[in-house]
């Protein structure tokens, strides 16, 4: 029977039966195509929601950095070279005995003022009064000898003229007038030497100035050749320094000379390049130079440490910044300026180096170094000297403060 029922199902394809089953199967296929359809749109819709909610997201703003800035400033300055040196004096002399004897009088002591000429020490001079005495008696002898031969040289003159006398006694007489006339030149001389040996018997300087170093006490005994005192002049003094090898046709004979010491180190004191040596220390590449300066009131003292500033040449016009504006990049330097609220970078060539007295963040003046810009930078751009580091092209940037002034003391301590 159910054999039959099959053959029927395949030899009546349109019977009820099988249109029933095609019905539901369709139902089937469309249910699946709309839950499809749904999860689709549901897919698409979380999509589009989620791209507008992203559009919808403000992008965050732009950081500002907190900079520091200064005005590029032309100001007049005179190029100049700084070093080091000591101060020496003028000149330095040993004072010693001349001749031998005790010390009868010591006049000086260290640090008396001496003038040229003056007595310092005294020597005993008994000895010597006495060969002045000596020689003078001896003087006196060979000039009565003298007088007493050339009269009995006339006397035989006349007669050997007459013939009464021979060539042999004419010729004695006159020997002998030559040489008591020689024994009067010899005593004469002894005793100038005796009244020399007795005036260095008084010791006297040799120039004025002051006296740095006694070596002897009254009592001692001394002899010819003796250093006794070490008397140097202070006024003027001079300046002895070295320069580099770099710097060196710079160097002309009476350029200014600008130095402090650091015993007095709220003066300034001056002076004038007197000597330039004529070759280079081979070892450390530097010229040794000589200044000199004046010192009337003995303030300074020579072995004095002194910091020097030897101008080179006359005052120029100079685009001065900040030594602490530089950025250095290997061989590059570079600097930032604010070109309204943005950050430039600038390639800049620099020169010298200057120290100005400014008050800037300070309530007492004080100098600040400064470097002088030959190319990159124009006179009143806006240099950044604090933050520079965290900067870079086109930085957003806030200036905090008011842009400073490079020098606000009217008298800088390097410029004319």
């Amino acid at each position: 029977m159910k054999n039959r029922n099959y053959m029927a199902r395949q030899i009546l394809p349109h019977s009820p039966l099988v249109k029933g089953e095609r019905g539901n199967l369709k139902n089937k296929k469309s249910l699946l195509l709309i839950v499809i359809f749904c999860l689709l749109f549901t897919v698409y819709s979380l999509l589009f929601l989620s791209g507008c909610k992203k559009k919808e997201v403000k992008a965050p703003p732009e950081k500002m950095i907190n900079i520091q800035v200064q005005a590029a400033e032309k100001r007049s300055l005179r190029p100049f070279v700084e070093t080091v040196g000591t101060l020496n004096p003028y000149e330095e002399v040993i004072v010693s005995a001349e001749v031998e004897g005790i010390l009868r009088d010591v006049k000086v002591d260290e640090g008396t003022a001496v003038t040229k000429g003056g007595i310092i020490a005294v020597i005993d001079d008994t000895d010597y009064s006495l060969e002045v005495k000596r020689s003078e008696s001896a003087l006196k002898q060979a000039e009565a000898n003298l007088a007493n031969t050339k009269l009995e040289f006339q006397r035989k003159e006349a007669l050997y003229k007459e013939e009464l006398i021979t060539k042999q006694q004419y010729d004695d007489i006159s020997t002998r007038l030559s040489l008591t006339d020689s024994d009067v030149d010899r005593a004469k001389a002894s005793l100038a030497l005796a009244n020399q040996r007795l005036s260095k018997t008084k010791i006297v300087s040799p120039l004025s100035g002051v006296v740095k170093e006694s070596k002897v006490e009254r009592g001692n005994y001394v002899r010819n050749g003796t250093a006794l005192f070490v008397i140097i002049k202070t006024n003027p003094l001079k300046l002895n320094f070295t320069v580099t090898e770099k710097d060196v046709g710079k160097l002309k004979v009476g350029q200014d000379v600008l130095f402090k010491v650091d015993a007095l180190p709220d003066k300034e004191f001056n002076g004038k390049l007197s000597i330039i040596y004529p070759s280079l220390e081979e070892k450390t590449r530097t010229l040794q130079v000589e200044a000199q300066s004046q010192n009337p009131k003995g303030i300074l003292k020579p072995g004095l440490f002194a910091h020097i500033i030897l101008y080179t040449d006359e005052a120029r016009d100079t685009i001065i910044v900040p030594v602490t504006s530089l950025l250095y990049e290997a061989d590059k330097i570079k600097v930032f300026v604010v070109e309204g609220e943005r950050a430039k970078e600038r390639s800049v060539k620099i020169g010298r180096k200057y120290k100005l007295q400014s008050s800037v963040g300070s309530p007492q003046p004080e100098a600040r170094e400064f470097t002088e810009i030959t190319e990159g930078v124009k006179e009143g751009e806006l240099v950044v000297t604090v933050g520079q580091q965290s900067l870079f092209e086109n930085a957003k940037v806030n200036i905090v403060g008011s842009p400073q002034s490079a020098v606000s003391s009217p008298k800088p301590a390097v410029e004319k």
